[in-house]
This record gives C-alpha cells, sequence and structure tokens, in this order.
C-alpha cells in the first residue's frame, strides 16, 4: 500500500502518479481537500478524485480515498490510520501542497503559517506516523519508502519556496534517522509542468528556458516516482533530484 498525497486533480502530477503505481501493482490510499482545488480555480474536486480512483481501480489497485484538509495537525495521524487499516503501507508520496503566489511586502502572516502548516509541518507529520508503522528493527532490505515533491521557487512565491526548502530538510533527515530501518527517502523537482495554471506567456518562457525542447508532463515526474518505489530505485536515497529536462541549468 503506497500513501499518495495531494491529488486532487485529473490533470495533476499526483494524478499520474496514482495510475502509475497502480499499473506497478501498489495498492493506493489518496489524499485530496475539495476548499483547496475550489480556491485555486483550476478544476479539480471530488469528481477527479473518484475518477483517478477509477482509472487505478481498472489496473488492478484496491484503492481507499480520503479527504483530508492538512492544516490541520490531527489529519495526517488521521490519514496514515485510515490508510494502514485498508493495507500494509509501505510507501508515502508526498505531492500536496499549498501555493499561493506572494512575496516579502505582500505575504500575509495567516498565508506564511498556513504554507509552512502544509508544506513542511504535515510532511513532518505525515513521515512521523509513516514511521511508526514500519518495522523498528534495523534492516538493511528496503521496508519503507518516501517521496516527495519539491520547488526551487523564491522570490514572488516567497512561503511557497520557503516552506519547500525546510521540506527538502526534513526528507533528507528522514533519510539519515530511518535509513538504518531499511528507509528510502528521497525528493524529486519536476521544474516546470502545466496542469492547468501556465497561460501562453508562461508556457513559452519555461520553454525557452528547457534545453530539452518541450515542457514536462506528470508522466515524466510519474516515471521517476514509480523508478524511486521499486526494488531497481532502493539504492537512492537522502537526494534532491532534478526531473525537468535541464530547466534553468544553463
Amino acid at each position: 500500500m503506497a500513501v499518495l498525497t495531494g491529488v486532487g486533480r485529473a490533470r495533476g502530477i499526483a494524478a499520474a502518479i496514482a495510475t502509475g503505481l497502480a499499473e506497478d501493482g501498489w495498492d493506493l490510499a489518496l489524499t485530496h481537500w475539495t476548499p483547496y482545488d475550489r480556491r485555486l480555480g483550476i478544476g479539480g474536486g471530488r469528481e477527479d478524485v473518484t475518477a483517478v480512483a477509477e482509472q487505478a481501480r481498472a489496473l488492478g489497485a484496491t484503492v481507499t480515498t480520503i479527504e483530508a484538509d492538512l492544516a490541520d495537525a490531527d489529519a495526517p495521524r488521521a490519514v496514515l490510520a485510515e490508510a494502514s487499516a485498508a493495507g500494509d503501507v509501505r510507501a508515502l508520496v508526498m505531492s500536496h501542497s499549498e501555493s499561493i503566489d506572494s512575496g516579502i511586502l505582500d505575504t500575509s502572516v495567516e498565508a506564511w503559517d498556513r504554507h509552512f502548516a502544509v508544506n513542511s509541518r504535515a510532511s513532518w507529520l505525515l513521515i512521523k506516523h509513516f514511521a511508526e508503522l514500519l518495522p523498528d528493527a534495523p534492516s538493511v532490505a528496503t521496508t519503507g519508502r518516501i517521496v516527495a515533491l519539491t520547488s526551487d521557487h523564491t522570490a514572488f512565491n516567497l512561503p511557497y519556496g520557503a516552506s519547500k526548502g525546510a521540506l527538502d530538510r526534513l526528507v533528507q533527515a528522514a533519510a539519515v534517522e530511518l535509513g538504518p530501518r531499511g528507509v528510502r527517502a528521497n525528493l524529486v523537482n519536476p521544474g516546470p509542468i502545466d496542469t492547468g495554471w501556465m497561460d501562453d506567456a508562461i508556457r513559452a518562457a519555461c520553454l525557452a528556458e528547457t534545453p530539452a525542447g518541450r515542457l514536462g508532463t506528470p508522466a515524466d515526474t510519474a516515471d521517476l516516482v514509480r523508478f524511486l518505489l521499486s526494488d531497481r530505485g532502493g539504492w537512492i536515497s537522502g537526494q534532491v533530484l532534478h526531473s525537468n529536462g535541464a530547466f534553468h541549468v544553463g
């Protein structure tokens, strides 16, 4: 069983991860938060989550859907409890986020706190409660896998970027602290992927900075996550992996 957060929109990265993991034989617990999807105004919600779940079931997966506001400090424990009641949880993929553009001068304290509650604190608590489900004894075999989606945003997306920076550190800490128990933990930075938020100008600007010659797709990110959760990816841990076609490298 893999717990996958942030499955709010059928065209999103998490949706592609869900169907990819189902193809690989994982059962799934999918979390979403409809009020956030509505607030963004780019689609998503319960109908999309139902559609993603049905696609995964058609591929043979057992799927549990969980609506959870990860800004609530009690939500991560409840998510892991519900998921573990449905199956043996051995993977945690964190694709959820709070993301509202603002900078140094116009970020409110409320927005700052919510970004850190969702992107950082909830991620720490999800990792903590996930680890509590795993064997406590030392192991050289891979007993659990953690993957989080991160970002290198900074200016004009300040609380999002800062909270993702905190996410990077806590996932790398998990790789070290939980590694002796067989846990592998990594971060994936997918670069700019159009999941409904880009306009023509943004697409053109991102494409101009992508030497690979095209924009990334949700499937590109899903492919890397699938590898990291596979046996072949079991020796990779503590890394921030850029899967972005060399975006903004030069």
